[in-house]
């Protein structure tokens, strides 16, 4: 039985919930989550060998497993989610800077804290195993970091979106499947693979799009099951007529990567699976409503960074731990492999939960100085989002180079500079929280574990 005092109590998580919250968004978010990281740790296959560890892809082992990327990328749920939660937040004076900040604020605490690890670890192995190791490591230890960066982009444009009507939504979605489209066309006419780096922000806004309007109550059922009908269709003539490849996630052996950087048929995936999501998000919500149901979903929610950024290093522990007991998964066709990752998967979410209940309460200490209430208006606000927004790019700069390389401790050097200087930018906002009585404060510091 697990004990209480690791987790937040299933009293003060059920009873203090809002009625008002959208419990759908919340189970996407989480459902999403578990399927990256158990798709991660199928996905990988690894062992140790007299020349070091070697790494490969069970999609790129076995192509005949790639048409089951089409349900299991679900990213285009995290950037519909985050959008539809940040659109709640948007009221008509909310200044864009200033919110910007604020939510960079809460998602990027948990950001420093895994850096700050890797840093010193990265020291640590360079000064044991040199510099070429090191460099490995950095590259592998931050890739995932990429969906921050572009997390921070996208959420700049959440306020504008929200002024749009039905109409003008809806024109800004086909015209970032467009423009997808197009820079597509450049890049397979050139082979420059900068042509295809706009559509990091362009592909991952249709999601964002659809989120906001998902908010507003915008979207029909008839309407969203139409259009989703039709993004699937489109998506499978890209496939048998056009250039893409099936497998919308990485495999190692692309001819031409649906996802670095992302191309029109993951704008087209982002589609149908989002608005599927809109068709059945008031089931969902209601289903969610469960005690037995709500409790998990928002504690995991409570600690959805921790899961997303320690999950990778979660399965290494898992994958060399099984190798010196004599137990590797090296090969799709070899005998018993799905036993063996069924076995990693179980040890995977024993020292995933481990480190879930060590490390999720430092999504919500808060730093001195950088967790300060911020507000910011006029041409302050609009100096800190930009920096918010350099911030994003560095991130994405940092994913790309690794921070085992000059250039990536550059980028990680400005993901923390921009942020600080937005930070500094900002004023102090005079709105001070309502002191909490002795007595409630240890429930309340439970509730804000899960709730933020």
């Amino acid at each position: 039985m697990v004990d209480m005092r690791l987790l937040p109590s299933r009293t003060v998580v059920v009873d203090g919930t809002p009625h008002t919250r959208d419990r759908a968004v919340d189970v996407a978010r989480i459902v999403s989550l578990l399927v990256v990281m158990f798709g991660h740790c199928a996905l990988l296959l690894a062992t140790i060998t007299r020349s070091g560890v070697w790494v490969g892809n069970t999609l790129g082992a076995d192509p005949s497993l790639q048409p089951i990327t089409w349900i299991l990328q679900v990213m285009p749920l995290f950037f519909l989610a985050g959008a539809a939660s940040s659109a709640y937040g948007v009221k008509p004076d909310t200044p864009w800077g200033g919110w910007l900040l604020s939510r960079a604020q809460r998602l990027a605490r948990p950001v420093f804290w895994y850096l700050a690890f890797w840093s010193l670890t990265l020291l640590a192995v360079r000064a044991v195993a040199g510099e070429s190791s090191a460099s490995r490591l950095g590259q592998e230890s931050v890739a995932l970091l990429w969906f921050v960066g572009v997390y921070l982009l996208v959420l700049a444009f959440v306020p504008l979106l929200m002024r749009l009507g039905r109409a003008g939504l809806a024109v800004v979605a086909v015209g970032l499947l467009v423009a997808s489209a197009g820079f597509d066309g450049a890049l397979l006419a050139t082979g420059a693979i900068e042509w295809g780096f706009p559509n990091f922000l362009v592909v991952w806004l249709i999601p964002v799009v659809i989120g906001v309007a998902y908010a507003r109550r915008m979207i029909p059922t008839r309407v969203a099951l139409v259009v989703a009908a039709l993004a699937f269709v489109g998506a499978v003539v890209a496939v048998v007529a056009g250039p893409y490849d099936v497998p919308l996630v990485v495999t190692g052996a692309e001819t031409f990567s649906n996802t670095t950087p992302p191309t029109l048929l993951l704008g087209l995936h982002c589609v149908w699976v989002s608005l599927l999501f809109v068709v059945a998000a008031p089931a969902i919500g209601r289903w969610a409503r469960r005690p037995r149901v709500w409790y998990p979903v928002a504690v995991g929610n409570g600690g959805a960074m921790t899961l997303y950024l320690w999950h990778i290093p979660a399965i290494a522990v898992a994958a060399i731990g099984l190798h010196y007991l004599g137990v590797d998964a090296t090969d799709p066709h070899q005998s018993g492999f799905w036993g063996l990752m069924a076995l990693r998967a179980a040890v995977f979410a024993v020292v995933m939960f481990a480190l879930f209940v060590l490390l999720s309460p430092l999504e919500h200490r808060r730093l001195r100085w950088w967790d300060d209430r911020v507000t910011a208006r006029g041409p302050r606000g609009a100096v800190v989002g930009a920096l918010v927004c350099v911030a994003g790019v560095a991130v994405l700069l940092m994913a790309k180079e690794g921070i085992g390389s000059p250039a990536g401790w550059r980028a990680a050097a400005m993901f923390v500079g921009a942020l600080a200087g937005a930070r500094a930018t900002a004023t102090v906002s005079a709105v001070e929280k309502p002191r909490i009585p002795q007595e409630t404060d240890r429930t309340d510091r439970a509730y804000r574990r899960v709730h933020g």
